[in-house]
């Protein structure tokens, strides 16, 4: 591991501890700096993948366990966050470990500080992250890039929304989703949106046709192609010219 210290962000709920945070600003081998929010379940998702991108090599989400979340239901939606958010993470090359959820009682006797210690040790054990200065690399960060483009589209969002009534009330057919299928779908989508935010990325730099996004991205192009016609649907690429009989794409800017 470098001599140099680690990165740590902690988002902390307001409501979920009244230590002094100074006391975890002891760790020689890292600095960790406190950002208090009014609950972590409300917290955006955009904001933790856009401190990724800053080069941080660890971030830790403390709020309240239910059912002690002052907002009722914080607790929840901090997890399902969570769980999406360390799927995107498994998918840009960035480690999902770097990514902690912690949440706690107040009738828990468990220190802030000795939290944010084994988080730290955890992080530790990975190293410093591939986006930090001294090891930019530069595949990783346009995957977090994708990453953040996925959070930010409004339909992730509002699947993040609704995963309680997605989880715990039966679909139109009158069946419920056992956790496995849930996990599955969660994937699923997840995965499918990252995919189409990198086709976007790379159609931005130049015109692509399915089989080169396919080449770059290693897919099979049939299924490139599902995801061209997706993004043709909902205005996000565009064809953009013809090379004998092959179009081209390019991505469009989304007002």
């Amino acid at each position: 591991m470098s001599s140099e210290k680690l990165r740590v962000v902690c988002f902390l709920c307001k409501w979920a501890s009244t230590e002094e945070n100074q006391a975890i600003s002891r760790r020689k081998t890292a600095d960790v700096n406190v950002v208090k929010v009014p609950c972590i379940g409300g917290l955006d998702p955009i904001v933790v993948v856009e401190t990724f991108t800053k080069g941080v090599d660890g971030i830790l989400l403390v709020g309240c366990g239910a059912p002690d979340c002052h907002f009722v239901e914080g607790s929840v939606y901090a997890e399902f966050t969570a769980k999406v958010l360390n799927r995107l993470l498994a998918l840009t090359g960035l480690e999902p470990e770097r990514l902690g959820l912690r949440l706690v009682s107040p009738i828990e006797e468990i220190k802030f500080a000795d939290i944010m210690e084994n988080f730290v040790t955890q992080v530790e054990k990975l190293g410093s992250s591939p986006l930090g200065e001294a090891k930019h690399d530069a595949n990783i960060f346009e995957n977090v890039l994708a990453a953040k483009n996925a959070v930010a589209d409004f339909r992730l969002r509002a699947f993040i929304g609704k995963e309680m009534e997605l989880a715990r009330n039966a679909n139109v057919y009158g069946e419920r989703l056992s956790r496995e299928e849930f996990s599955a779908m969660v994937d699923e989508v997840v995965s499918a949106e990252f995919i189409r935010q990198k086709i976007f990325l790379l159609a931005k730099k130049k015109p692509f046709s399915v089989k080169e996004l396919a080449q770059t991205l290693n897919m099979k192009p049939a299924v490139v192609f599902r995801h061209v016609l997706n993004m043709r649907r909902r205005g996000i690429i565009a064809l953009d010219s013809t090379e004998g009989t092959t179009p081209l794409y390019k991505a469009l800017e989304v007002q």
